[in-house]
């Protein structure tokens, strides 16, 4: 799993049939990559979250048939990062 930023919404009207009508956030990583991932869970903008990715993220987004690659999976609410 990893730890990422939701940066906004992100829609898209036109889609394949296995996405579904799940939501859809751009996020990033820790080093200021920009990906696309599922989120059941409706993070607002801001937020910290935890995203799966691979296999676990079909599920994650509610079927092992979606054609999801990431999905989030919790909103962090607390979490201060080891400086060390």
């Amino acid at each position: 799993m990893d730890i990422m930023t939701v940066q906004s919404d992100l829609v898209a009207t036109r889609r394949l049939e296995g996405l579904g009508g799940t939501s859809l956030k751009v996020v990033t990583d820790g080093r200021g990559g920009i990906e696309v991932a599922c989120d059941p869970v409706g993070v607002p903008p801001g937020k910290q979250v935890i995203a799966t990715r691979g296999t676990a993220a079909r599920y994650a987004a509610g079927s092992g048939s979606m054609i999801a690659d990431l999905t989030i999976c919790g909103i962090i609410d607390n979490w201060e990062m080891d400086q060390r």
